[in-house]
């Protein structure tokens, strides 16, 4: 950890030597396309930070959607993973053999049972032009070792959208209460498409969820909207609640 430089210095070294502590900084931190603040986003950032440092993205890429697809298929597995009651070692253990034995990169393995270096930087901020640079190297505990496996889905969702992001696509998840024809799916991937910056493509996913009754619930980015039936009817429950 570093302190503040002292004001005495001048400007002009204080700035050099900022510059200099914060090149080395990125020797170490790959910067997401995509900023998630969620906790599964802190885990999915920090895998794609070492996994690009690594030049292992395609692997992890592949090793996490294999892993997801498993996690469908194997309900004894996820079963064995969500139970509060077993011990976390066992849990360790079995997301090791499942990996391993699937040929898993090492930093797949390490987000999901041992521990992974995150490294975490705040940009000074100062009044009197004094330079704080604060820079902590912690070793966060992985989904098992802090017993946080419930979030394998989240996490892997997370690294989901940080890829498409990397690859200039806009996620996008439109849920309605019945399913839109062909009409209707072409008529929303023209109105969403008018979000989207050059260069950008939608990466589209329709839900159904009878739920909201009617209307849309529309996620697109770091956008949400939630323009369903049901959402209205609880806002105007709430009004009337009120005012009684």
């Amino acid at each position: 950890m570093f302190g503040s430089l002292e004001p005495s210095y001048p400007l002009c070294l204080k700035v050099l030597i900022f510059l200099f502590l914060l090149s080395t900084i990125y020797l170490y931190f790959v910067q997401a396309p995509v900023q998630l603040f969620t906790l599964e986003g802190r885990y999915a950032t920090a895998l794609y930070s070492a996994a690009s440092k690594q030049k292992a993205l395609p692997q992890v890429e592949k090793d996490l959607k294999e892993f997801g697809s498993l996690l469908k298929t194997d309900k004894p597995l996820k079963e064995l993973l969500l139970n509060p009651l077993l011990k976390k070692e066992l849990k360790k253990e079995a997301l090791n053999f499942a990996l391993t034995k699937k040929k898993a990169n090492n930093l797949t393995i390490n987000l999901f049972g041992n521990e992974y270096l995150a490294l975490h930087f705040w940009p000074p901020r100062s009044s009197d032009l004094t330079w704080h640079l604060v820079i902590i190297m912690k070793y966060n505990s992985a989904l098992a070792e802090n017993n946080r496996l419930a979030k394998v889905d989240a996490v892997l969702s997370s690294f989901d959208t940080i890829m498409a992001a990397e690859r200039g696509e806009v996620v996008c998840e439109v849920t309605t209460a019945k399913p839109l024809d062909a009409a209707g799916q072409k008529e929303v991937q023209a109105a969403l498409g008018a979000f989207l910056k050059k260069g950008e493509t939608l990466n589209l996913t329709m839900k159904v969820d009878p739920s909201i009754i009617g209307g849309m619930v529309v996620s697109i980015g770091d956008k949400y909207v939630d323009m369903s039936i049901a959402s209205k009817i609880n806002k105007y429950t709430q009004v009337i609640q009120q005012t009684v």
